[in-house]
């Protein structure tokens, strides 16, 4: 794992910059907003969030993190944005969410703080967005219990997503603004694999997860080819 913070400034700048906006349900973050319950049942699915410490890395403003604690896990939320924290923590404390708390620390650094302190631990649509994103893997897998799951969401690279995902999403529905991804930084799942290989973890599910921009209607499914999820699970040795 980096000793340097894995963070790209003009990434965490473009987040924070939107930060008033997180919970705005006509936002840039609608699509989040929209995918969130297909996400979280999928992860509530495989293990079962009652009782549960969990993790959520690169929370941002919160969606996950919230949505897993009024599954009645206990949640940290880690990001290195300041401002979308700050959001984080003031919508806790406005919708009452039981059980969640927020922290501005890096997924390595609380590795080397707290390994294999939680049961669950999510990464979800941050991959793409950091310089080094075997690293965050790494970090997640230490993160985690032995027996505990780690799940994983980012964009698929290929000509595909490109189109839909940037062309598509940002330049013609006008669903997110533009240059909020870079084709470069996005993840083959082939690659992710190798990085959960590498870090420990066991690939146990993969979905993928489509849109029909006339309906407006997300769900997940076999095709992987765009936006993919991943399930992945600490052996116990």
């Amino acid at each position: 794992m980096s000793q340097t913070v894995n963070a790209d400034p003009a990434e965490l700048a473009k987040f924070s910059e939107l930060a008033h906006r997180w919970w705005d349900m006509d936002s840039e973050f609608r699509p989040l907003h929209q995918i969130n319950p297909l996400r979280l049942e999928w992860i509530h699915s495989m293990c079962a969030l009652e009782g549960q410490r969990a993790l959520d890395v690169g929370c941002g403003g919160g969606i996950l993190a919230d949505s897993m604690a009024r599954k009645g896990a206990d949640v940290l939320g880690i990001d290195l944005s300041q401002k979308a924290l700050k959001v984080a923590q003031l919508h806790a404390l406005e919708a009452d969410t039981p059980r969640v708390s927020y922290r501005e620390i890096s997924a390595e650094a609380l590795a080397k703080e707290a390994p294999g302190q939680f049961d669950v631990v999510t990464c979800m649509e941050m991959l793409e967005h950091v310089p080094d994103p075997a690293s965050v893997v790494a970090a997640c897998a230490t993160l985690v219990k032995p027996g505990g799951w780690a799940f994983f969401s980012t964009l698929n690279r290929n000509p595909k997503s490109f189109v839909f995902a940037i062309l598509g999403a940002e330049y013609i529905l006008n669903m997110l603004p533009r240059g909020t991804h870079e084709y470069a930084k996005m993840v083959r799942p082939s690659e992710l694999a190798n990085y959960c290989r590498d870090s420990g973890l066991n690939l146990q599910h993969t979905r993928g997860m489509q849109y029909n921009p006339l309906t407006r209607r997300y769900w997940l499914s076999a095709d992987t080819s765009v936006n993919y999820l991943f399930a992945t699970q600490r052996p116990i040795i």
